[in-house]
Order: C-alpha cells, then sequence, then structure tokens
C-alpha cells in the first residue's frame, strides 16, 4: 500500500512488482500525479493488465478493503529490521509519500501492527519508494516459499 505516493514513476515501477509476484497494490489518495500520466506507464510497462491495482479516496477506505490484515508501516525511524518479522499472506505493507514518509498521524494508527526498518547507512534519509517495497515484498515472498512462483 502506498499511501499518498508522489511520483508517478515509483508507482509504475510498483505495478510491475505486484504484476511479477501476484501481490496487489492499494494506492491512498491524493495520489502526485494522473493515473494516465506517461511516467506511470512507462515504468509500468506493459504490465498494467497483469497488475491488480486499487485507489482509495482515504485510508479509511482503505482500511475498509484490507482490514483485518496485518499492516507493516515502514519508517526509517523504528527499531525493527524488515527482516525479522514472519509475513503471512494477507500482510499489509504500508510506505509513504516521496520524499516525506509517513506522517506521525499515519504511524500513530491504532490498526498498525508494527513499524519496520530496512536497514541503511547512518546519514542516509531513505530507499527510493519502489525499490523499498521491492526488497519488502521479496522476502515476504520468500518466506511464503515463493508460493505461486516459478
Amino acid at each position: 500500500m502506498f499511501h499518498e505516493p508522489c511520483i508517478p514513476s515509483n508507482t509504475g515501477n510498483a505495478i510491475r512488482l505486484v504484476a511479477g509476484t501476484g501481490c496487489e497494490l492499494h494506492l491512498v489518495e491524493p495520489l502526485g500525479f494522473d493515473l494516465s500520466e506517461p511516467k506511470l506507464k512507462r515504468a509500468g510497462l506493459d504490465y498494467h493488465d497483469l497488475a491488480s491495482v486499487t485507489v482509495h479516496k482515504d485510508l479509511s477506505t482503505a482500511w475498509e478493503a484490507v482490514l483485518p490484515a496485518r499492516v507493516y508501516a515502514f519508517t526509517a525511524h523504528a527499531k525493527v529490521h524488515y527482516h525479522s518479522i514472519s509475513y503471512q499472506p494477507g500482510d499489509v505493507l504500508l510506505f509513504g509519500p516521496e520524499p516525506t514518509g509517513l506522517s506521525e498521524a499515519v504511524l500513530a494508527d491504532p490498526r498498525i501492527t508494527e513499524q519496520i526498518r530496512i536497514p541503511m547507512i547512518p546519514g542516509r534519509r531513505s530507499m527510493n519508494l519502489a525499490n523499498a517495497a521491492s526488497v519488502v515484498v521479496y522476502e515476504a515472498w520468500r518466506q511464503n516459499g515463493f508460493e505461486g512462483g516459478r
């Protein structure tokens, strides 16, 4: 789940990610771009029809669609590393907008199971949104035996 993404090419890359892994991509408005944006289309290549993408008008609407799942919110300020979680099918991986990340209000949401981080060298702000999502999606899929993959 991308909360208020701003950069169309990151969302386009995430579309390719979910098409290749069988995940679902949930986008929470407002989006910083139009879904017909050429950069989004170019980054997603011909995978748009192979991806499950749902747009929600706000976070409350998104919660109605995905809960009661476990929700892992990714933030550079968390102490728990992404690889220490035992992921299960149906878990929600929540990422914030570029370049600010998830707001304190979102991180305080009681529906969030845990705040998680991807380790980086000290002094770095964050990873690219699509890259961060890829790291975690593949770890979760690996833990589940790459179910449905080949």
